[in-house]
């Protein structure tokens, strides 16, 4: 690493001007000598001691976050209402009362019920009904189909993961059933709750447990954590073995990568030893799934979001919604591998629609002006409902700016639209929902503070439109003017060796939202050459302006951006300095490893 260069200005920016993304890099912003006390403290490189020291990592707190062992295991009981519902649970498994399932179509939903199942199958249950909701038919959240189907299971208590905090009528019905309703859920909660027997969310107002970071897969192993507790003081186990909890961490690690909630607190555990134990590839599901996706290597966060998490999704978008949750939840390899090589074909299906819904929502985003507006809400009856939540992502990524997508379907009372949101830092987009559902004008809506969903009536959408643009416009106001990167370290070439990537790789992984991978800036770069990898990626090799080692890059998916055509261009041709934001990361070649940077963002300009 080098010191930062004498010309950066005293600001908060590296820059004065937007860089090719639009976004206004935020330099370094940390203690020298607090980072030179942690690296000396803890025998560390200088490195790593300024990014714990960037992050916020205290002194002593050091240990617990590059090692998070058991003894840092969260307690179940800190959760409002956590043990009294394990009790009721714990008492109907002794009793031999049938306990059934209803989860989310996505991977949370999906490894939440891997967790449940496996555990209430060890714990005695054979027969565990399982009911996910149809994406498209459907839509998000439990209805009131799916309680009578339970009921019809002869369930006297139905699990419901990672959804329900919203659920008031469906969960009203449920009761009327005669059904007991346990929610373990951790999306954004409203000022009144539904009448279900529990609910355990640690985003309710009256928690105090501080896991709000939790997925609900997290808030599922919790509380198999908290009933194993209540079966073992009960003396259930005398004479019969007690359930592996341990080994379920796999599915914990997956759920919390793929919903892509805070990896700190005891989430960081949950995905350090989950992802050690995805490594002896233990779970049929997960097997399958590495095989189906070619993964040799160990599995990390990137395999589980680019990879496993995908293909789980698939199946929900193209009416295959329980696949997913079967997958995981089965101990057959033959059954498993079917069921991945089934949701590998509805993830390249999904891939090929997906592609068509971006390219028709960004023209008519421009065409119209949408782009101009505080928020950015789309429908069209020929988008398909399963896929609204990646274009609006996209569409996010695209504009910059929180967007919905919006797709119709046949709900109970006729045509609907089923809609997804996707937000940006300081705005939370569930908030705006539940807002609009309070208002009227949402059927249903909620979710987290920068993804969520909704149902809206068609006649209803342009009203919802306005709602959201003032809603939204209100908030942005409070917003920077240009959207900002963080920069954790500014550095040349010559620093970026193979024993910073092994660092950045090895102590301060596994990395997720709330820690996300360390962004480096070289600055003052030279682009010695540069052309297109595959159909849009953009390889290039680098050098300090003033000589010295080189170095591989690549920007992906940037040949028809500003960036990649300057890469291609400008600064191969005319040899004019360049300042790149991106990730270092290792390079495996024929048992070989070397650095190489994955490039984000450039800036052009004297800084």
């Amino acid at each position: 690493m080098t010191a930062l260069p004498q010309s950066i200005k005293e600001s908060a920016y590296f820059m004065d001007s937007p860089s090719f993304k639009g976004l206004m890099w935020r330099r370094p912003d940390y203690d020298v000598a607090a980072a030179t006390r942690i690296a000396q403290a803890h025998g560390l490189p200088e490195m790593v001691g300024v990014l714990l020291t960037a992050r916020g990592i205290g002194l002593d707190a050091v240990p617990a976050f590059l090692n998070p062992n058991m003894k840092d295991f969260p307690n179940p009981s800190n959760l409002k209402g956590m043990d009294a519902a394990a009790e009721d649970v714990a008492r109907a498994i002794m009793k031999g009362d049938k306990i059934g399932i209803l989860a989310d179509f996505d991977v949370d939903g999906a490894t939440s019920t891997g967790i449940l199942t496996r555990f209430l199958r060890s714990a005695g249950q054979a027969d565990v009904p399982l009911y996910i909701p149809d994406r498209l038919s459907e839509g998000y959240g439990p209805n009131n189909k799916a309680f009578e189907w339970l009921a019809d299971q002869s369930c006297s208590i139905v699990l419901i993961a990672d959804s329900g905090t919203t659920a008031f009528g469906p969960v009203e019905h449920a009761a009327s059933l005669g059904l007991e309703t346990i929610i373990l859920d951790h999306h954004e909660c409203d000022a009144t709750f539904p009448v279900a027997t529990h609910l355990v969310n640690p985003k309710r107002p009256d928690c105090t447990s501080g896991y709000t970071m939790l997925a609900a897969c997290g808030v599922s192993f919790l509380f198999c954590v908290a009933v194993n507790r209540a079966l073992r003081e009960a003396g259930f186990y005398q004479g019969r073995q007690e359930p592996d909890l341990r080994s379920m961490l796999d599915l914990v690690a997956l759920g919390t990568v793929c919903d892509m909630v805070p990896v700190t607190g005891p989430n960081r555990l949950f995905v350090k030893a989950g992802f050690a134990k995805m490594a002896s590839r233990a779970n049929a599901g997960i097997d399958a799934l590495l095989k189906v996706g070619k993964i040799t290597d160990v599995p990390d966060s990137s395999h589980a979001g680019f990879v496993l998490g995908p293909r789980i999704n698939a199946g929900s978008r193209v009416h295959q919604s329980d696949l997913g949750a079967k997958l995981l939840s089965t101990d057959d390899a033959d059954e498993a591998l079917r069921l991945a090589w089934l949701l590998d074909d509805c993830n390249t299906k999904r891939r090929a629609m997906q592609k068509d819904m971006v390219a028709h929502a960004a023209a008519r985003i421009s065409a119209f002006g949408y782009d101009n507006d505080p928020v950015i809400v789309l429908d069209d009856p020929e988008w398909h409902p399963g896929l609204v939540g990646l274009v609006a992502g996209d569409m996010k990524e695209r504009f910059g700016k929180p967007t919905c997508i919006i797709g119709y379907a046949d709900g109970d009372t006729g045509r609907e639209g089923r809609g997804s949101g996707r937000s940006i830092p300081g705005i939370n987009i569930a908030e705006s929902f539940i807002a609009a559902r309070n208002e009227g004008i949402l059927i249903k809506g909620g979710g987290h503070a920068m993804a969520g969903g909704f149902t809206v009536a068609p006649e209803r959408i342009g009203e919802f439109r306005e709602f959201m643009k003032k809603y939204i416009g209100a908030r942005a106001q409070s917003l920077p003017a240009h959207p900002e990167a963080n920069i954790d370290a500014i550095m040349n070439v010559r620093g970026l060796t193979i024993d910073l990537a092994r660092i950045v790789h090895g102590a301060m992984a596994p990395y997720g939202s709330g820690h996300v991978e360390p962004a480096f800036v070289l600055t003052d770069v030279l682009v010695m050459h540069a052309d297109v990898v595959g159909t849009s990626h953009v390889r290039c090799t680098l050098r300090d302006r003033d000589g010295g080692p080189t170095v591989k890059a690549v920007a992906f998916r940037a040949t028809e951006t500003p960036l990649g055509k300057f890469l291609l261009t400008s600064a191969r041709d005319s040899a004019m300095p360049v300042h790149l934001l991106g990730q270092v990361q290792i390079n495996s070649w024929q048992g070989r490893e070397s650095a190489e940077f994955h490039i984000s963002d450039g800036y052009v300009g004297a800084v």
